[in-house]
This record gives structure tokens, sequence and C-alpha cells, in this order.
């Protein structure tokens, strides 16, 4: 390895002007405006794969954005790693909050900013430069891999299940590894074991055919804003707990050790909310920041819109009033179950004076697996080797949806290997990645594949 780590100290300078090309590319798979630009970055990407020493690197069309396919399969009885990660981006609005253009990278104080420097093309591109070192300087890997990577991760992956059905058998492997996670905070590397689920919706509330003047039909039809915030007040209780009817009847309780555990993680509610700009933390009584963070659901108000928000004023009741809303789910909660028990409970708590519609947008099932498997130790050495400390196993209150279809699907395993910090805003503006996480996420990276080898 001696050979692959000095390669590695050898062109960091290098990888970041790389990496800054990758970035350069506005691959954002939410707006249509810039198609294109995503399919650009999937040629890119694929260009980049088959430069690195992959093999059978091909563009698989889906109904949506392609998937970069690419292999290396020259390791008779090693392990063969899955590699998943995806190359499309959020949108950088409000545009006018970045400090630099998001899509020109710029390093300040040893951290590089764009769009898509921490989500997820900076953790793909580590896994990329692990690679050509190996083969660069070994001629080969001690592993076998199969990557994919998506263009739709960013929209819900609405492609992604179908595709791995389809492709199962060209799948098959022993291990899954994910790099699109923070770290548990700077300087304390870890290994994410569980993830949380999702459930997304939105709620469309119409009262009349036209906006009306607020003055000639004022008390004589309900409003739709106040409709709406009236619904939405009573998904809660002032605890903090939510109050759709069986919400809670499959949540997987935290073991008393696990609890334990993360008392003796170094976490400063203080700190964590000044970070945050928050006056004060809230959350579901009985349990802590990080428990609710990590293990517990949430339901959370994701936008509002309705009325007239302009400047100055207009006496107006609006026709129409909608929210978008979200779930984080723990094990053992199922996304189509707890999407049945939402819409029945918002029939019931609508009142009658408006017409209501509720759409489901996307979700994904939560993800847990045992942090003593040996993959996942394997991982938790090769982070020590990378980083100079062992990290610590926590749970993420995000989501990946495809963790639990490679499990299910594929019946696969998974480590999430990631670097990022909690802090570098992967969907706000200024997104940045710890230029010293990306470097030492290459050389952990490198040895990942060295210690998963040993596993046989």
């Amino acid at each position: 390895m001696n050979s692959v780590i000095d390669h590695v100290n050898t062109n960091r300078d290098k990888y970041v002007e790389e990496l800054k090309e990758y970035l350069a590319i506005p691959s954002i798979s939410a707006l249509p405006e810039h198609a294109a630009d995503v399919r650009s970055c999937a040629e890119w990407t694929a260009e980049e794969m088959r430069r690195v020493g992959l093999q059978n690197v091909r563009l698989i069309d889906t109904p949506g954005f392609p998937v970069v396919y690419g292999d290396w399969l020259g390791a008779p009885g090693a392990p063969t790693i899955l590699f998943y990660g995806h190359y499309d981006v959020q949108p950088v609005d409000p545009v006018e909050l970045w400090e630099s253009p998001p899509f020109e990278a710029t390093v300040r104080d040893g951290e590089i900013y764009a769009r898509g420097s921490a989500d997820d093309k900076g953790q793909v591109f580590m896994h990329f430069k692990a690679i050509e070192a190996h083969i660069k300087q070994q001629g080969k890997l001690p592993v076998n891999m199969k990557i994919i990577l998506e263009g739709e991760e960013e929209v819900g992956s609405a492609n992604l299940d179908n595709f791995v059905k389809a492709h199962k058998d060209d799948l098959a492997a022993d291990v899954v590894v994910i790099s699109d996670s923070p770290m548990f905070d700077r300087g304390i590397p870890s290994i994410c074991y569980g993830l949380r689920g999702l459930v997304y919706f939105q709620i469309d509330l119409r009262g009349t055919k036209s906006d009306l003047h607020s003055g000639s039909f004022g008390g004589a039809v309900a409003n739709p804003n106040m409709v709406l915030a009236q619904v939405l007040a009573q998904m809660k209780d002032r605890g903090g707990r939510i109050k759709i009817p069986g919400f809670y009847d499959d949540v997987r309780e935290l073991k008393p050790e696990e609890r334990e555990q993360w008392k003796l993680l170094p976490f400063n509610e203080r700190r964590y909310a000044k970070e945050l700009g928050a006056p004060k933390l809230f959350g579901e009584r009985d349990y802590t920041t990080l428990e609710r963070v990590w293990a517990r659901p949430t339901f959370e108000v994701n936008g509002i819109l309705g009325g007239f928000t302009g400047e100055g004023a207009k006496t107006v009741i609006p026709a129409v009033s909608m929210a978008k809303v979200s779930m984080r789910l723990v094990p053992d909660q199922d996304p189509d179950k707890i999407a049945n028990l939402f819409e029945a409970y918002m029939k019931k708590v609508t009142p009658k004076t408006v017409a209501l519609k509720v759409t489901r947008m996307h979700g994904g099932k939560p993800w847990m697996t045992d942090f003593d498997n040996p993959y996942v130790q394997a991982a938790g050495r090769a982070i020590e080797k990378g980083f100079g400390k062992a990290p610590v196993f926590n749970r993420e209150g995000g989501s990946i949806p495809v963790v639990a279809t490679f499990q299910e699907i594929l019946g696969l395993p998974s480590v999430l290997f990631g670097i990022g910090l909690p802090d570098e805003n992967a969907h706000a503006p200024n997104e940045k990645l710890d230029l010293g996480n990306f470097h030492g996420g290459i050389i952990a990276s490198a040895y990942l594949y060295d210690e998963i080898a040993k596993t046989r």
C-alpha cells in the first residue's frame, strides 16, 4: 500500500484542480432547463471513469437521466464492491446568498466551495482517485469493483429501483459502498449504520374558483390559508409528538446500550444551537437531540404558498393554498403505511369548506445494519488509517432510499463511507467540502478496498 498512498500524497493539488472541472457542470436534475447539463455531466463522469482505469464503462438510459456504469473485475476470488453515488446536484437558489459562483469552485480556508462539492461529486471523485492510485501503482485493484452513478438522486431516484431490478444479475456483489453522508463532526470520523426513511407530500386546498375581495366576501367563505394553518397545527402536539393515529405503532425503540453509547459522544447542545442560529432547540420530549435526529420519526412543513406575498397590501382571500410536507421514518416504519395513515388523517381534520387534494411525491424506507458486521469493521479500519483515529459509530437523520433497495432487491449489506461534515450546506448556499477530509477520504478509500479484500 505504500506506493499507492505515496501516489495519492504526491497528486494532492492535482486532484483539487480535476475536481473543479467536475464541479463546474451545473447538473441540476430538478430543473428542466439543465437537462442537457445533466447529460453532459454523465458523459464527463463516464470519461473520467475510463481515464482512471475502469472497464466496460457506459451510459445506460432510463426514462429519466442515464445511469453511468463501469467495472473492474480482474481479482478472481476476491470480494466484489458495488459502489453507488450520484452526479446530479441540488438547485442553487437563492443564488444571491452565495459568496462565490456556485459552479466556479473556489478554495477558501482549506475548503472548496461549489454546488455538489460535498453532495455528492466530491465524495464520488475521491473514489475515482483511490481507484486510479491502485491501478497506476499496482496495475490492479485488490477487489472487484462495480460502479453505478445516477443522475436523479436529488429528485427522488424515481427510476433507480426499476434499474436495479432490471440489472439484478449484473449488479451481483458482496457489499455496497456509498459515500454520500457526513462525519459526526470536524476531526471526528464516523461510520453510519442507520438512516431514516422518508415520505413527501404536496397538500392543495381550494376554497373558491378565484381569488376574492376580502371586503366584499370576507366572512362568507373559508380562507384556504387559514384552514391550511389550522390543519397543519393538528399534526403535532405542543410536546413535539406527532398526532397522526397509528404513526408510532411500528417504531423500533432505541436500545438502552445504544442510548448510553450516544451519551459518550462529544456533542454540545448549546454549541449545536448556536451554530444553527436557533434561539432554543425543540423536539419530542424525553429524547436527547441526537436521539431525536437519528432515531425518532418527524413531521416537517417544508414549504407554504398562498395568497398575496408581494410588496404593499392587497386585500384578498386566496382561492388556493399549498403546503409541502415530509415525514422522516425510522426502522420498521413502512412508507406506504405511513402515507395511508397521513392521507386518512388529512381527510378527517380538513373541513368541508375547502376541497382537499393530497399528492404523494416520493419516499424511501429506513435502513439499519449491525455495526459489528465484517464490512463495517473493515471500513472502520480504513477510516482509522486514512484519518489517524478510530471512527465513532452513529446513525444519520437523512435518507438514502437506495440503501434499502440494495438490501431488498440484491440482498446486499451496505457501508456508508462518508467524509462530509454536518455544516457543509449540502442543500443550501455556499456548499463546501473540507479539502483535508477529501484528501484523507482518498487515502481511506484506497485502504478500504484492501481491507475488504481481507474479509474473504
